[in-house]
């Protein structure tokens, strides 16, 4: 049996985990955050859109990475 493909495929799923469980986990922990203390409600939404937004960029890396190399 031959078998073909691009290992990059694999690469790009490895490199798309990363992010997908850490924005699932900033997400929960700001959930988590404004149960406790609903008047910080608006500060955790902030900080959860710019750590989600970096996270999402280090997943877009990935997906080029898989491009170039």
């Amino acid at each position: 049996m031959n078998i073909t493909g691009s290992i990059t495929v694999i690469g790009y799923a490895l490199a798309t985990l990363g992010p997908g469980l850490g924005i699932g986990m900033v997400v929960a922990k700001t959930q988590e955050g404004t149960a406790r203390q609903p008047e910080v409600a608006g500060a955790l939404r902030t900080n959860m859109f710019i750590g989600a937004a970096l996270i999402e960029a280090l997943g877009l890396l990935g997906f080029a990475a898989g491009f170039v190399f």
